[in-house]
């Protein structure tokens, strides 16, 4: 049933943006104010919602219109085990175990929800098309992992991601070799793409730094030019993974500690490309979700859920992770819930039923399809035409913190770009063994940017980064030209 809907839904492109670390109460819980029926918080039910503090004292959830959190909340998997015990209580002790001179005001930025229009692109979508108040995150854990289920539909039995010394080690960026929905899709001839701003974090996944594969990735102001020129002459992809900004004062990932407004200014730029071509609208979805909670509370326990695979042995995978926002839009999505219990391989299963492929996993093929949530038969015309957030909100409180913040993320992706490099120097060399000082983060991402350049020239396309090295050696933004590299291109 939900391959025959998929298929004759009227979608024929589906975008894919992804953000990092927050929960569905703490961004779009205030939307049950505007509807009943949406599973969120309200001044009533906030006074009612708690958790304990390591003392005993409670701190219950509370509006906030915090937008730079000072602290990054600890979401590592033991974290979010933790946090969901008692009930989901375990969110503000855990917090405070992490952050011993954690003051009053943090500990409530745990608990905290956006009130009702504070974020204009999230609460605008909400308003107007299909809220998803039952996706879950793939896993009780962090963000690659999750990310991984997204795009592959496991994490071939890795909950975790490398920290510390455990970033030298190149199995972290070895053993993500399982089959992605991008190999899917080249396998029935289903045009993709990967839109990036600064590096392109889904290079994790082996299999998408094939050749043929990376020849379709592309930089972020190449999705803005496709869609604004999308015709029949000129094909939009029919799948489109966008990658945030990872880096610099400009990340716009929605990782603390960094203004939640930039990426509303994010969603804002990636719908109001779409609805501005009426042709390429008609009939595109676009899927807006966040990969985990962060570490921030959420008041629905998450439930049981299958593995993916028989990789079992560091985690069961028998749990979702945290509910996370989640927000279908589309002429052909009605603005209300969808109560279906949802987690990120729900679009795998969607897509597999749609373009008649065979499923990532067993947990994709098990996922409920959001097919349900698309009603080929509507054609909506009355929804916004375009989403504004001021230049002003995208001012931080806080610059320093924003410029010298770095998150195990950005660290991991760190490590990764220098295995990339090794890998290089490796292959040119014929050596089989990593050199040792793997951990030279500051000049080595941008000799592994440059290795990487290098790399796709092989398939005639290109990539390169710019960096530099701030006090806790932190890129800054990219500065990458596709032609100068293809230009450079022939090496066998």
């Amino acid at each position: 049933m939900d391959t025959e809907i998929a298929k004759d839904d009227g979608i024929e492109h589906v975008v894919l943006l992804m953000l990092e670390n927050h929960s569905f109460d703490q961004m779009l819980g205030a939307l049950q104010e505007f509807d009943d029926a949406i599973d969120g918080v309200t001044s009533q039910s906030a006074a009612t919602r708690s958790n304990a503090r390591l003392d005993g004292r409670l701190v219950f959830q509370a509006p906030t219109k915090e937008r730079q959190m000072k602290f990054d909340p600890h979401h590592e998997q033991v974290d979010a085990l933790a946090h969901l015990q008692n009930n989901n209580g375990g969110f503000v002790s855990r917090f405070e175990l992490a952050y011993k001179d954690c003051t009053d005001a943090d500990l409530q930025d745990v608990m905290g929800y956006y009130p009702l229009n504070f974020l204009p692109a999230l609460h605008t979508l909400g308003r107007e098309f299909t809220v998803c108040d039952r996706w879950f995150s793939s896993l009780p854990g962090p963000t690659w992992p999750n990310r991984f289920f997204a795009l592959s539909g496991t994490c071939n039995g890795q909950p975790i991601m490398p920290s510390g010394i455990e970033q030298l080690e190149p199995h972290w960026y070895t053993e993500q070799n399982q089959d992605t929905i991008f190999d899917r899709l080249n396998d029935v001839n289903r045009r993709w793409k990967i839109y990036f701003y600064d590096f392109p974090s889904a290079l994790v996944l082996k299999q998408l730094r094939a050749p043929h594969n990376l020849e379709s990735f592309e930089p972020i102001d190449n999705f803005f030019k496709a869609a604004n020129t999308a015709s029949e002459s000129s094909p939009f992809p029919e799948f489109v993974f966008i990658e945030p900004q990872y880096f610099g004062v400009a990340q716009n990932d929605d990782h603390p500690p960094h203004n939640v407004m930039k990426a509303e200014k994010l969603i804002a730029d990636v719908y109001n490309a779409l609805r501005g071509n009426p042709g390429l609208w008609a009939k595109t979805l676009l899927v807006v979700v966040y990969d985990e909670h962060g570490g921030f509370y959420d008041h629905v326990p998450p439930g049981p859920t299958v593995a993916p695979d028989s990789k079992t042995s560091a985690y069961a995978f028998d749990r979702f992770g945290v509910r996370v926002p989640a927000i279908l839009v589309s002429p052909h999505c009605a603005r209300r819930v969808e109560k279906t219990i949802f987690d990120h391989t729900s679009l795998l299963r969607y897509l597999a039923d749609k373009w008649g492929f065979a499923p990532l996993g067993e947990r994709s093929a098990r996922a409920n399809s959001i097919a349900v949530a698309i009603d080929p038969a509507l054609a909506r015309t009355d929804t916004t035409s375009f989403i504004r957030v001021s230049n002003s909100s995208l001012i931080p409180d806080d610059p320093e913190t924003e410029k010298n913040a770095e998150n195990w993320n950005q660290t991991a992706l760190h490590h990764f770009a220098e295995f990339l490099l090794k890998d290089e120097e490796r292959a040119a060399a014929g050596a089989v063994k990593l050199a040792a000082d793997a951990a030279r983060i500051g000049t080595a991402w941008q000799r592994a940017m440059h290795s990487v350049g290098t790399a796709l020239t092989r398939t005639g396309h290109w990539f390169s980064a710019g960096f530099r090295q701030s006090q806790i050696q932190r890129v800054a933004r990219t500065a990458s030209s596709f032609e100068q590299l293809k230009a450079r291109s022939g090496r066998v």
